[in-house]
């Protein structure tokens, strides 16, 4: 068996990712105790060494209480708020977009067969960037670098990330699309009337969402359902068709579905069974602890399940034997 651990593991999208191409899950690390109660949920296999902690520089392998024993394969999401181009003119802080190193002392100690980091792809612009590649160069690695689209390998959501793909023995092969069609929003909603939802016209609803809502129903026509965007700037018209993927979904509460009951248009907010298949994760994926804001700041910081399983069962392809035997 193939075993791995997850740095930066929030509730475990990544690990699932890879749980489902086959690898064992033996250690986690996150700094956020919702996240670290979350994966302990979903990966028994890695219980008694989920640290709720913060890495940094000097982290290693000694931050786990029991013995990892081998480990094949490292995975990484280090935090990227800083990297994002989401936050506009704001301060980067260099503590945050140095965070991509705090995974080489484990990389170094630990000597894992394959590495795979992800992030948002303006950490290519990171100045450090190119150094950390150069270090992985120095330990022996073969490094590929990766943009990869969500909507590629089957989940329907529009959510472009960078994944920094490494393998000692050999170079990495490329990381291929598994969709030929992209998977329409309307695959993630609950049944009709499952969730209460209120008039579009309320009198606590802001003008500038009525005003999103209205531009979606000009558009497609009466009785048509769609999303609309709840909070936060959109540059895309402020709604969005369900025969499309979801636009990328964030740390906040940020779509509504407008649906059509009697002849008028109502309006709820997505629900975080919804968000979990957006992320795709299935149904059975725990999401147990936190209030309804916490767990959608854990799925919108989160992995896209598929397209680390794609990755890891790309590395790991003709390997498994050669793994299990030495």
């Amino acid at each position: 068996m193939i075993r791995a651990i997850d740095l930066f593991c929030g509730g475990g999208g990544s690990s699932w990712g890879a749980k489902n191409a086959g690898v064992e899950m033996v250690g986690a690390v996150d700094a956020w105790d919702v996240a670290t109660r979350t994966y302990k949920d979903n990966f028994p296999t890695a219980k008694g060494n989920i640290v709720t902690g913060r890495l940094s520089d000097s982290s290693g392998p000694e931050i786990f209480p029991r013995p990892l024993g081998r480990i094949d394969l490292v995975i990484a999401s280090p935090e990227c708020t800083h990297h994002s181009i989401a936050r506009g003119a704001k301060p980067r802080d260099e503590e945050s977009r140095r965070s991509g190193w705090y995974v080489m002392r484990f990389v170094a100690e630990l000597r894992p067969r394959w590495v795979v980091m992800e992030n948002v792809t303006p950490m290519r612009g990171w100045s450090g960037f190119d150094y950390l590649i150069t270090q992985l160069n120095a330990l022996g690695y073969k490094v590929s670098v990766q943009p990869l689209e969500a909507s590629d390998f089957g989940v329907p959501q529009s959510r472009r990330r960078l994944f920094v793909i490494c393998d000692r023995y050999r170079q990495p092969d490329k990381v291929t699309s598994t969709s030929t069609l992209p998977t329409e929003a309307r695959t993630i909603l609950d049944p009709a009337r499952k969730w209460p939802a209120n008039d579009l016209y309320s009198a606590r609803r802001a003008p500038a969402t009525i005003a999103r809502a209205e531009a979606g129903i000009r558009e497609l026509g009466h009785g048509r359902d769609f999303l609309v965007v709840y909070y936060g700037s959109d540059r895309a018209g402020g709604w969005q068709r369900l025969d499309r993927p979801l636009r990328t979904l964030t740390t906040l509460d940020r779509f509504g579905l407008v649906q059509w009951r009697h002849g008028g248009p109502t309006l709820r907010m997505l629900q975080v069974p919804e968000i979990k298949r957006g992320m795709g994760l299935p149904d059975r994926f725990r999401l147990d602890h936190g209030t309804r804001r916490d767990k959608i700041k854990l799925l919108g910081n989160g992995v896209c399940a598929p397209v680390m399983r794609r990755v890891v069962s790309t590395l790991l392809r003709g390997e498994v034997q050669a793994i299990a035997a030495e």
